[in-house]
């Protein structure tokens, strides 16, 4: 969860971003990305819908999802398949697209599902080593590693 004033700076980031590579960030798409940013843990896009339609009576799936695969082409967000919900990229002012970014890797508290993204470039090499070993040529490598976060281990 980012506080408003980190919250607003990433917001300008990524209008910036997209502005860089010809796309818009509308108001809904920014709403949308506010409220992944603001979220506490990785989001779900019903729940993301849930909170739209406070601001946005007329909002419908559809809406969501739309602003959610914008979001993810642009690599504003990523998606945490393990929990079927998203996350703020922590490197989204940084312009890259979802396919040619960092490598995506996610610690996931398997008791309060608290999720941290880390960029552990040496993972990543290792990944597509093994990979070109095998003859396999990645186009996306995504890592979620489930354990407990440290307040959870704590108690």
């Amino acid at each position: 969860m980012l506080e408003a004033a980190a919250r607003e700076k990433a917001l300008h980031e990524a209008e910036q971003a997209c502005a860089r590579r010809g796309a818009q960030l509308t108001p809904l798409r920014r709403q949308v990305l506010g409220l992944v940013l603001e979220a506490e843990s990785p989001v779900g896009a019903y729940a993301l819908l849930d909170r739209l339609k406070a601001a946005r009576p007329g909002a419908a799936p559809p809406t969501v999802y739309r602003a959610l695969d914008f979001l993810l082409e642009h690599g504003l967000i990523h998606k945490v398949e393990r929990l079927n919900a998203y996350i703020g990229c922590s490197d989204a002012g940084h312009g890259h697209a979802h396919d040619h970014g960092h490598p995506h890797q996610f610690l996931i508290c398997r008791r309060c599902g608290a999720t941290a993204e880390i960029i552990d470039h040496a993972v990543a090499h290792a990944i597509a080593a093994a990979a070109e070993r095998a003859g396999f040529v990645v186009s996306e490598a995504t890592v979620e590693i489930e354990g407990l976060c440290a307040r959870c281990a704590a108690a």
